[in-house]
């Protein structure tokens, strides 16, 4: 709920992506590579899956699953292979792309960046980590149908255990995202650069940018009474009186009364530094607490908490929290949706432009001083391509001419809270072949992320020298594996 980023994967792809995800080993005991054959043994034993392997004549016999590659401590066994390419056939990538070549490269990759964040110390977010596992495990339970069809199809005894399988899994991908941000953190394209990069792209093979638009909106939102804060103020201060004074567990307060879906049934737990992207006042109030001392009810964008901490580990502190939002009055609904009516008639009136109304009545803070102008999180400038839009966001906009309003829309985010939007399209562009000038911006994006995959292409060869690396015989003609040995 405070900070974290949101996975974004298709619903029918859902239990692919847990498939993939299950049975690495996070660790292994000592391995001893045989020179002579290239093949990887353990010194203990090593858990082998069989993987079903169909004959021409369709009997079906087992092959015991086999170690693929070592990276640093990381081991890869054939079925994370296999797992891949289901996940990558599932999502329509094409054959080419899918080799088992072209997906050990992608898991090495991956562990070796983990591999040298955890050399280089990088911290990454646990609660970040939590909730992208909760995320996962209720849209599985949701597309699948029940906890228990899920523990039948893992062969699990228990949910927790799923979740720390993907805990596992999230964290690797964590640190890999994390060490990859440090590697490109400081390269930086010029504009002769991407001069440069512009005009060696053949004539025939600029790319093509698809029909996008800038989109503009003004957010009006039920203002909430002073009553209904301060009820949520008392009901604060008598959870922490409880658990002062009564010996309550704050735990299961959380648990009972948050409104923290990200975070109540972990007993509104979270574990931050100071550089998480925490909201401000939810930092101040964590590290300005000893262990077991409980805050009074504080206010931030999300509503009212009150937050206690458990343990303070040098940089890091654990906490616990109870969020709660004050009611919203049907008054207050009616207030907040006939108000934006009127900012409606008012710009198309020509009373005031869409740009003055949004900053002056608009609660929305991240858009409200650039006239209510959205930004696109992907690319982080205004445009959005129509294809590759938000649905949500699509269907309000699709009909909609250049300066032309919507008629305003009742919106619901995920705790149910209300509001109003009115939206415009600011500007439209038509699908057009890449131009210098007019695109610029994005030419610039593109010239960086060349530039960006060159630095992470020298990182790695650069970093295999400093890396247990191994390949088993049966991938060692990998082109990129050929590369991987020559640099060791």
């Amino acid at each position: 709920m405070m900070q974290f980023k949101t996975m974004i994967l298709k619903p029918t792809n859902l239990l692919v992506f847990v498939l993939f995800c299950f049975f690495a080993l996070p660790g292994f005991s000592q391995v001893i590579v045989d020179e002579k054959d290239n093949l990887i043994k353990e010194q203990d034993s090593v858990k082998t899956i069989p993987l079903k392997v169909e004959e021409k004549d369709g009997n079906v016999r087992l092959k015991i699953d086999g170690v693929a590659a070592v990276v640093g401590e990381y081991l890869i066994i054939d079925s994370d292979i296999q797992k891949l390419q289901i996940d990558a056939k599932q999502q329509d990538i094409p054959e080419s792309e899918t080799t088992s070549c072209k997906m050990l490269e992608r898991i090495m990759d991956n562990k070796l960046f983990a591999h040298h964040a955890i050399q280089d110390s990088l911290i990454v977010s646990e609660e970040m980590i939590m909730s992208r596992t909760e995320q996962q495990i209720q849209g599985i339970i949701e597309q699948v149908g029940n906890e228990q069809r899920v523990l039948d199809f893992y062969g699990k005894e228990s949910i927790d255990d799923i979740k720390q399988e993907l805990y596992d899994r999230n964290l690797e991908r964590a640190l890999a995202e994390e060490m990859q941000g440090t590697v490109v953190a400081d390269v930086e394209v010029t504009p002769e650069e991407t001069r440069n990069f512009f005009e060696s792209i053949p004539a025939d093979e600029l790319p093509y940018f698809g029909d996008e638009v800038e989109v503009a909106q003004i957010v009006i939102e039920p203002q909430v009474g002073e009553e209904q804060i301060q009820a949520v103020i008392a009901r604060l201060n008598e959870f922490r009186r409880e658990v002062l004074e009564d010996g309550k567990a704050f735990a299961t307060r959380a648990v009972l009364y948050s409104e923290d879906e990200g975070s109540k049934k972990s007993g509104g737990f979270y574990t931050l530094t100071r550089k998480d992207q925490f909201v401000k006042e939810f930092k101040d109030a964590a590290f300005s607490l000893n262990e077991g001392e409980i805050s009074k009810p504080f206010k931030t964008d999300f509503g009212y908490h009150i937050l206690t901490v458990e343990k303070i580990r040098g940089q890091q502190v654990d906490v616990r929290h109870i969020l709660l939002f004050p009611e919203v009055t049907q008054e207050a609904i009616d207030e907040a949706k006939e108000k934006a009516e009127k900012i409606k008639t008012s710009i198309e009136n020509g009373e005031l432009s869409f740009a003055e109304a949004a900053r002056e009545f608009s609660n929305e803070k991240e858009t409200r001083q650039n006239g209510g102008q959205l930004i696109n999180s992907t690319t982080g400038d205004k445009r959005f391509e129509l294809a590759k839009m938000d649905t949500e966001l699509y269907s309000r906009i699709f009909n909609l001419d250049e300066g032309v309003i919507s008629r305003v829309i009742e919106d619901e985010d995920r705790t149910g809270k209300k509001s109003y939007k009115i939206l415009t399209v600011t500007k439209k562009i038509a699908e057009h072949q890449a131009d210098f000038t007019k695109d610029y911006p994005r030419i610039k994006d593109l010239a960086l992320q060349q530039k960006q995959l060159k630095e992470i292409e020298r990182w790695k060869l650069n970093k295999v020298k400093d890396t247990y690396v191994k390949i088993n015989a049966e991938y060692s003609e990998c082109e990129f594996a050929k590369k991987w040995l020559e640099s060791l």
